[in-house]
């Protein structure tokens, strides 16, 4: 396989004798097409299907042989904290020590710990501490991810992960979607005034973030601990002013009906849901708001109520599922791992978790007219995996069969 990469950029090419899961809409369950084959051009599939149906043209450039191997869509992670500054390792051994979450917060912990470790971390610096955990999510064949903001609550700050965020996407070859989530918690210098940083955030942060372009989406966390929905629905106002796609940190600890508030803005994706209801995965459904799985949190923080998965299927609600990488309850850099979770965890299929990372998780992050599956004209974004098998993919667990991992054709 490392032909291709020595490849000039551009050249046509074709991976053959490869058995495929396309997941396309249009196919049945994975879209497996037994002895099949991807040809690429300028970055972009101009051919998936029978390798026996394999136009003559696209046989003239560079030829790859898979030997059997399977061939998915790149793998997408569509909800990620990655830019962060340091861990918070030491709160992990408090809890298992038996510290409640107000003990961990005096002491200094929880999210304001993160943010003012990101406070006084410079942007290189966040680049530096965010390659290693996004080079972990590129060994298992992802080609997308999405990272949010969230830890530095200030103009500035929010500004400074933001680029740290962009400038990861110029330091390796994956497609980097980033996502503005400073109504994520309350900055100590707002001292308790949650309106009033509500304010700061539309009329100030967002603006900023918007003038410079460093936000694909507007994010927010409605819970008790965070904000309300009426004050999201501030925030929520202010993105659509600017013309900017919103997401929601929903219903993870309570249902404060963040899932029908995400719906009534049309909002991307709604992610965490543990506590949604039928009413909000009616609304969902009807608004087509992806919902976002995330069972690294749910597993790390030891919670007991599970998303309501059979009603997201009754409805028709599509489901992604990501990895939630962040210092503070779901420090997980493998969507491996994350879909065994899915599976063990929530009882989701094996053809909902590889959905859920491919075609799905493109969905959540408005992407889909141009990747998440394997048909033409989406980009050349391909995993090859050394299995017999697509279940194996959700099936093991700390075990790696990427056999190569295609970007953009390359």
């Amino acid at each position: 396989m490392a032909a291709e990469s020595k490849s000039r950029a551009g050249a046509l090419r074709l991976w053959r004798n490869a058995r495929l899961a396309t997941m396309a809409e249009s196919s049945a369950g994975l879209g497996v097409v037994e002895r099949g084959a991807v040809a690429a051009h300028d970055g972009r599939i101009v051919y998936a299907g029978a390798e026996s149906e394999v136009p003559p043209a696209f046989a003239q450039g560079e030829i790859i042989d898979c030997e059997g191997r399977w061939i998915t869509p790149g793998l997408i992670d569509c909800h990620t904290h990655l830019v962060h500054a340091g861990n918070r390792a030491n709160e992990f051994e408090m809890r298992l020590a038996g510290a409640t979450y107000e003990e961990v917060a005096r002491a200094g912990g929880g999210i304001v710990s993160s943010v003012k470790s990101l406070r006084a971390a410079s942007e290189d610096d966040l680049v530096a501490q965010a390659l290693p955990r996004l080079d972990a999510l590129m060994a298992e064949g992802v080609t997308t991810v999405e990272i949010k903001s969230g830890y530095g609550l200030d103009l500035d700050n929010e500004r400074k992960s933001l680029r740290a965020a962009r400038q990861l996407g110029n330091e390796r070859p994956v497609t980097v979607r980033t996502t503005c989530l400073a109504a994520h918690a309350l900055p100590p210098e707002a001292k308790g005034d949650k309106d009033a940083f509500i304010d700061l955030v539309a009329k100030t942060i967002l603006p900023g973030v918007a003038a410079e372009g460093l936000a694909d989406a507007v994010d927010g966390f409605c819970e008790g601990i965070a904000f309300s929905p009426e004050q999201m629905s501030r925030v929520f106002d202010k993105a659509r002013a600017l013309g900017l796609p919103v997401k929601l940190h929903a219903d993870q600890l309570s249902n404060l009906h963040g899932a029908e508030l995400a719906a009534r803005y049309g909002a991307l994706s709604a992610d965490h849901l543990e506590y949604t209801d039928e009413a909000g995965a009616l609304a969902m459904a009807r608004a087509g708001t992806v919902a976002t799985i995330l069972p690294g949190a749910y597993y790390f923080i030891r919670e007991t109520k599970k998303p309501p998965i059979g009603l997201f299927r009754q409805h028709g609600v599509r489901m992604a599922v990501a990895t939630d990488n962040n210092p503070g309850t779901s420090p997980l850099t493998s969507l491996l791992l994350t879909m065994n979770m899915a599976a063990t965890l929530f009882g989701m299929t094996v053809d909902e978790c590889l959905a859920g990372v491919t075609r799905e998780a493109a969905r959540a992050l408005g992407l889909l007219d141009g990747t998440g599956t394997l048909e033409v004209g989406k980009s050349a974004d391909l995993a090859i995996w050394d299995i017999e098998r697509p279940a194996e993919l959700v099936y093991r667990m700390g075990f790696n069969p990427l056999h190569a991992r295609i970007w953009r054709g390359q």
